[in-house]
C-alpha cells in the first residue's frame, strides 16, 4: 500500500513537472516574438551576437520556435522533451556564463535543467512500466 502512495505521489510530481517544462517554454517561445515578459536579445552574450550570421531579433524569433517545438514534445512524449529542454537551457546556461552575463538567470536556467532531465527519467520509467 505505501508503495503505491508513493508511486502516485511520484505521478503527481511528474505531472506538474511536465505541465511547467511544456508551458514554460512556449510562453517563453511565444514571447520572442512580442518581447512583453522582457527584451530578449539583451540576453545575448556580446560576443556571442557578434558571431551571428543575421540580426539578433531574426534570431531570437528563430528560438522563439524551438522553444515553442520544445514545450510541445514535452506534452507529446516527455522523455524524449524533457532532454531536449535540459540541452536547451544549459546551453543557454554556458552562453551566459561566457563572459559572466546574467550569472543569476544562468544559474536559474541549470536549475530548470536538472528538473528537466528529472521529469525525462521520471517520464523514461512510468512510460516502461517500472514502478
Amino acid at each position: 500500500m505505501e508503495t503505491t502512495n508513493a508511486v502516485q505521489s511520484l505521478k503527481h510530481v511528474f505531472e506538474l513537472l511536465r505541465l511547467t517544462f511544456g508551458i514554460v517554454p512556449i510562453v517563453a517561445g511565444f514571447d520572442k516574438f512580442t518581447n512583453v515578459l522582457t527584451n530578449w536579445e539583451h540576453y545575448i552574450n556580446p560576443f556571442l551576437a557578434q558571431l551571428l550570421p543575421l540580426p539578433a531579433p531574426v534570431f531570437m524569433k528563430i528560438v522563439g520556435v524551438i522553444e515553442i517545438v520544445a514545450g510541445i514534445i514535452v506534452f507529446r512524449k516527455a522523455a524524449v522533451g524533457g532532454y531536449i529542454v535540459a540541452a536547451w537551457l544549459t546551453a543557454i546556461a554556458v552562453t551566459l556564463l561566457v563572459g559572466f552575463y546574467y550569472p543569476d538567470v544562468a544559474v536559474r536556467d541549470l536549475v530548470m535543467a536538472i528538473g528537466a532531465f528529472s521529469m525525462a527519467k521520471m517520464a523514461g520509467i512510468f512510460s516502461s512500466g517500472k514502478q
